[in-house]
């Protein structure tokens, strides 16, 4: 069968290529070695800007999922405040019930309002004698909570007006809780926490490990349960608001800030003593800091694969050395510096292309098993694969050069004298 002429391999390429990897099967240990160097510098790479991948994709979608802008209002901290700034400021820190319901009153924007406050954390909750570790937290919520944060029912239902109106003992759960139960089904089961019983009446989606993903592990109660429960007068509110579609969003969060520096009672003159964000912005930082820390990863990959290539050159050189009797052979029975050269310059770039293909699959699985982990979705990164490929062979050649043009520069009759 003839190949067409873009097919066809040259014998000197054959040749080179036979020779390249007997020489790296001669060296098993050191080939190894260098391969291996080079496969963590690649997985590392390719690992975590993997991870990095799923996790943009995840807050993208968590983001798209809520379908509208949202403006969230929420306390400030004056620990990091001046004391000139603490002076002019009337309200305490957190943000009160009244604060809350007054705002939703008065907000003439058309919208959907969540009022939520957290009533625990970093607890243990119990169904029979199974138990969750210590990291489940409760959160008081009004009705349109679960609209505005796109959280969807993976089972069950949400709160009926009377359940919210009459601090009924009865909760929506993350589905991360759902390893509580087995196989049982949990809706209708009562869960403990911290001695009160709950009844389970709803189950979410799983949301990840980002943008709200702190659900799975969160439990939902009545805003009028948390309140009673856990202490009304000391619970700080948080205020997410999602305007109706065709509402400015622009206008939407002036009047928000307006609206709330009036429920506060501040003066014009009065520094803003709550924090305000757009959903928008909040993504843009978010973004902003993945690619700072994608620009880390990729740097601190470099450096290991900077030192993989000074490793693959110094063996390089090595073997230049061990093996001057060889090139003097070859070179007697006619071979070029320039097939020398070659034959060198493909033994560096076999040992980095198995390197990097060993890398890429490893940073591969690596990566998605992490996202996963974080119950981010699974990705395929050409863009980061494609990217380990080509430095692999960048590697190879600039590790490959020097020791390549040296062997080729050995005098043929020196080099069969050299013992």
């Amino acid at each position: 069968m003839k190949y067409p002429a873009f097919l066809r391999v040259s014998p000197l390429f054959r040749e080179n290529l036979n020779v390249s990897l007997t020489a790296v099967k001669t060296n098993k240990l050191r080939s190894v070695l260098t391969i291996l160097m080079i496969a963590i510098g690649i997985m590392a790479l390719v690992g975590i800007l993997t991870a990095i991948d799923a996790i943009k994709g995840s807050v993208t979608d968590s983001f798209n999922r809520m379908g509208a802008s949202t403006i969230t209002i929420r306390s400030k901290s004056l620990r990091s405040q001046s004391a000139e700034i603490r002076r002019r400021i009337r309200n305490q820190s957190l943000i009160t019930y009244q604060q809350a319901m007054a705002f939703v009153e008065a907000y003439p924007v058309p919208s959907r309002i969540a009022v939520s406050a957290p009533a625990s954390n970093m607890l243990e909750v119990s169904y029979g004698s199974e138990k969750t570790n210590p990291e489940i937290s409760v959160l008081g919520v009004n009705p349109d909570y679960f609209s505005v944060n796109a959280l969807e029912l993976y089972s069950g239902r949400f709160f009926s007006n009377y359940e919210m109106n009459s601090s009924g003992f009865v909760a929506v759960i993350g589905n991360g809780l759902l390893t509580l139960f087995g196989d049982k089904e949990p809706i209708g089961e009562f869960i403990n926490i911290e001695g009160r019983r709950y009844q389970v009446i709803g189950v979410l989606r799983p949301q990840g490990a980002t943008f709200g993903g702190g659900s799975d592990k969160q439990i939902f109660v009545p805003l009028a349960n948390a309140r009673s429960v856990y202490g009304g007068d000391n619970m700080n509110f948080q205020i997410k608001i999602q305007p109706k579609e065709g509402e400015n969003t622009r206008n939407a969060y002036e009047e928000a800030e307006i609206h709330f520096r009036t429920v506060r009672r501040l003066s014009p003159t009065d520094q803003t003593d709550f924090q305000i964000d757009r959903s928008e912005d909040m993504l843009a930082r978010s973004m902003e800091t993945m690619r700072i820390v994608t620009i880390v990863a990729f740097i601190i990959g470099f450096i290991t694969l900077l030192g993989a290539a000074v490793g693959l050159m110094n063996i390089m050189l090595v073997s230049v050395n061990e093996r001057t009797r060889e090139i003097g052979t070859r070179k007697a029975m006619g071979a070029t510096s320039r097939i020398i050269k070659q034959q060198f310059l493909f033994e560096a770039i076999v040992i980095g292309q198995l390197g990097g293909a060993g890398g890429i699959l490893l940073g591969f699985l690596a990566g998605n098993l992490t996202s996963l982990a974080m119950k981010n979705p699974f990705v395929v990164p050409w863009l980061w694969m494609l990217l380990g490929v080509a430095i692999c062979f960048a590697v190879s050649i600039l590790s490959g050069y020097i020791p390549a043009v040296r062997a080729s520069r050995l005098d043929p009759i020196e080099a069969l004298r050299y013992e």
